[in-house]
């Protein structure tokens, strides 16, 4: 493991350095492995293994590629181990989108577009003319997700967006249980809005730490309160 381990390093050394570019083919296998003082098993165990984490892509027939190695790509390694954790680890993720979402909607609130903007108040509509929880929730991740993107950083967008998405099923869990939370989530949401077309950052910024610490603090509460 140690030997496919320095496999990985040395060609990501070759990606970092700029010796191999997004979207450009490695060298044959032989000259590769010879290049980087390596057994050509070696490589293929590490060639498979980025191939994994979206590194490297593998074409049967043409070789081998580094991929586009975009924010969102190469975190979609990091989504899947959210799904593998979303039980036990549930709260965990809350704490993280608590620090991550009032980040993102501050800089939303000062880098959106005007298109943008206008789009969100579209997606703030369907949030309130949801008709059941599933489609409140449905209609809330959208709403952040956009609000993430507005942010103009790919990859905070992308943390967001995998944080966001296992915490599903506790927040209808909420919406379903708690009296008042369907009203609450709704005026919550329409103050982020309101302090993202002010362009008032820490505005923003107060109102997604409320609101996602809201969720957070029910949750804390509602776990509690279960039986063992």
């Amino acid at each position: 493991m140690a030997v496919t381990d320095e496999a990985i390093g040395k060609i990501k050394d070759m990606i970092v350095s700029g010796r191999l570019r997004p979207g450009e083919k490695l060298p044959r296998e032989a000259d590769l492995a010879s290049e980087l003082g390596l057994s050509r098993s070696s490589l293929r165990e590490a060639v498979k293994a980025l191939a994994l984490m979206n590194v490297l892509d593998v074409r049967q027939g043409d070789g081998t590629y580094t991929t586009s190695l975009s924010p969102a790509l190469l975190l979609e390694a990091l989504s899947f181990i959210v799904d593998f954790h979303q039980d036990d680890s549930v709260l965990d993720l809350f704490e993280v989108r608590r620090i991550l979402e009032p980040a993102a909607t501050g800089l939303a609130a000062e880098r959106m577009s005007e298109d943008d903007r206008i789009e969100l108040g579209k997606v703030l509509e369907s949030v309130q003319a949801a008709a059941t929880v599933e489609e409140l929730v449905a209609a809330d991740l959208e709403f952040h997700r956009r609000i993430a993107l507005g942010a103009g950083n790919p990859v905070l967008a992308s943390l967001v967006d995998n944080m966001s998405a296992p915490t599903v099923r506790a927040r209808i869990w909420r919406g379903a249980t708690e009296q008042g939370a369907l009203e609450r989530t709704l005026a919550e949401h329409r103050a982020i809005y309101g302090a993202i077309m002010a362009r008032d950052r820490q505005l923003a910024q107060s109102w997604a730490l409320v609101h996602v610490g809201g969720i957070e603090s029910w949750l804390r509460t509602a776990l509690a309160d279960q039986p063992a």
